[in-house]
C-alpha cells in the first residue's frame, strides 16, 4: 500500500518545524503544522497503547494454551475480553486521527533550496543566462497564428468546432514539422548515453498522481474518467510510477528515462491566457527526461544541470534564442526543491515564452511512491527524482515559425530539420 501521506519524513518535520514552515512560506503555501504535530503526538501515544495491548493479547494467548484448568483459562479470557473492547475503541480513534493527519501531511510542501529566490509568481523569476541573438526584422513580425493559417499549416476554427475551446487541427507542413521535430529529438536522445526510451501510459491511476504530487494540489487541471482514473499532463507521472513499491539495484543508479506520451491539461487556471493558436492547449505530445538517482543533494544538483543542458542543446540546434530562469518560491510546485524554466524568444510578443521546465525533488516523490534502494552499507534509502522536458509539441512551433518567418510570409525551416522535411522552406498557399 503506497503511503500517500509520506512526502516529508514526519520525524524531519517534528525536528525541523521552523525550516518546514519557512519553506511553506517561501512557496506561498498555507499548511497548519501546529495541528499536524498535535495530531502526530496523539497518533504516537495511541499507537503505543495499541501495541502494548496487542502484546498483552499475545501473552494471554499463550497463557490460555498453557492454563492448568478451566477456571484459570476463564480468568484470562475474561480479562482479555475487556482488553479487546478497549483495543477496538483505541483503533477506531486512531483511524480518525490518521485521517486528519494524512490530510495535512499531503499538503506539507517540500523545502526549497536556499538558492531559490523569493517571489510570489513567475513575474519574479530571476534570469540566469541568455543564449543567442534576439532576431531583428525589417518588417512587423506576424504571430504564429497568422503564419500557420497563411501557410495552411493549421485550422483553428474547425479545431474548435470538433474539439471545443483550444481545439486545433495541424495539417500539411504543420503536421510534417511536428513529425520532423519528433524524429529530431528521438535521434538526439537515442545517441545520448544512459537514457532508456519509453512510451508510457497517459491514462494513469490515482496512485501515481498522488505519488508525484499532482494530487491533491493540481486536481482542477486534470481530466478525470468515469472510473476515477486521470489523463496525465506529462510522461513524468507514469514514468515515476514504473518503479513504485520496488527496491532498486543501487548499481543501476542513476536510471534515466526518455519518456513519450500524449498529454492532456484542462488549463483551468489559465482562463483568458493564450486563447489563440497552439501555445496553451488541452491536448499535445511531449518527450520527458525522468531520472532516479542516489539520495544525494550533490547528485541531484549535478543531474539537474545536466538535464537542463540537454534541453538547451536542442534549442541551440534549432537556432532559437532563449534564456534560463530560476523559479521563485511562489512559482514552485508542492514537491519541487528547485526549478528552472527555459523560455525561447517570441517575436510577435517581444518576450521569452516557456518551452521547457527542469526540476528536482529529492525524495519527495519517491517517499510517496515507496521507491528505494540499498546503499553500500545495506541501508534502505529513498531515491531522489528529477525531470525535465525534452521537447513539447506543438508548442515549440510557435517559436520556430515566428523566428524563421520571412517578409513574404514564407518560413525558413531550421537547418537541423531539413533532413526530415526534405526542403528548406515553407511557402504561403496561393
Amino acid at each position: 500500500m503506497i503511503s500517500f501521506y509520506n512526502m516529508l519524513d514526519i520525524k524531519f518535520i517534528r525536528e525541523n518545524k521552523d525550516i518546514v514552515a519557512a519553506g511553506a512560506k517561501k512557496k506561498h503555501i498555507t499548511v497548519d503544522l501546529d495541528r499536524l504535530l498535535e495530531l502526530d503526538e496523539k497518533r504516537r501515544e495511541l499507537q503505543a497503547k495499541i501495541d502494548e495491548k496487542r502484546a498483552e493479547q499475545n501473552v494471554a494467548s499463550n497463557a490460555i494454551a498453557s492454563a492448568k484448568n478451566d477456571v484459570e483459562k476463564q480468568e484470562v479470557i475474561t480479562r482479555m475480553t475487556e482488553v479487546k473492547k478497549t483495543l477496538q475503541l483505541e483503533e477506531e480513534s486512531l483511524q480518525g486521527i490518521l485521517k486528519e493527519w494524512r490530510a495535512i501531511m499531503v499538503q506539507v510542501p517540500n523545502v526549497p533550496d536556499m538558492s531559490v529566490p523569493d517571489g510570489g509568481s513567475d513575474e519574479e523569476n530571476q534570469e540566469l543566462r541568455q543564449w543567442g541573438e534576439i532576431p531583428t526584422f525589417d518588417f512587423e513580425p506576424k504571430s504564429h497564428v497568422e503564419l500557420m493559417l497563411a501557410n495552411d499549416m493549421a485550422d483553428f476554427e474547425r479545431g474548435a468546432k470538433v474539439a471545443g475551446f483550444r481545439g486545433y487541427f495541424l495539417k500539411n507542413d504543420g503536421a510534417r514539422l511536428v513529425w520532423a521535430l519528433e524524429r529530431f529529438v528521438q535521434d538526439r536522445f537515442m545517441n545520448r548515453e544512459g537514457f532508456q526510451p519509453m512510451i508510457v501510459p497517459s491514462l494513469v491511476r490515482r496512485e501515481s498522481f498522488m505519488g508525484t504530487g499532482y494530487l491533491p494540489q493540481s486536481e482542477e487541471d486534470l481530466y478525470k474518467t468515469q472510473d476515477g482514473d486521470y489523463l496525465a499532463g506529462t510522461a513524468e507521472v507514469a514514468a515515476m510510477g514504473y518503479y513504485m513499491e520496488e527496491i532498486l539495484d543501487a548499481k543501476e543508479l542513476p536510471i534515466k528515462f526518455f519518456a513519450f506520451s500524449p498529454c492532456f491539461r484542462r488549463e483551468a487556471g489559465s482562463h483568458g491566457k493564450d486563447t489563440k493558436g497552439v501555445f496553451r492547449i488541452h491536448e499535445f505530445v511531449k518527450y520527458e527526461q525522468v531520472v532516479l538517482c542516489e539520495a544525494s543533494h550533490e547528485a541531484s544538483v549535478r543531474l539537474h544541470e545536466e538535464l537542463t543542458e540537454n534541453s538547451e542543446k536542442l534549442l541551440q540546434e534549432l537556432g532559437l534564442s532563449y534564456h534560463v530562469v530560476v523559479n521563485c518560491g511562489g512559482d514552485l510546485g508542492l514537491g519541487q526543491v528547485k526549478k528552472y524554466d527555459i523560455e525561447a524568444w517570441m517575436p510577435s510578443e517581444k518576450k521569452y515564452r516557456e518551452t521547457h521546465s527542469s526540476s528536482y525533488f529529492h525524495d519527495f516523490q519517491t517517499r510517496r511512491l515507496n521507491i528505494r534502494y540499498r546503499d553500500d552499507k545495506g541501508t534502505l534509502r529513498y531515491a531522489h527524482s528529477l525531470n525535465n522536458t525534452a521537447l513539447a509539441m506543438p508548442r515549440i512551433l510557435c517559436q520556430i515559425v515566428e523566428n524563421y518567418q520571412e517578409k513574404d510570409g514564407s518560413i525558413t525551416i531550421p537547418e537541423v530539420l531539413r533532413v526530415y522535411m526534405g526542403r528548406d522552406k515553407i511557402l504561403p498557399r496561393k
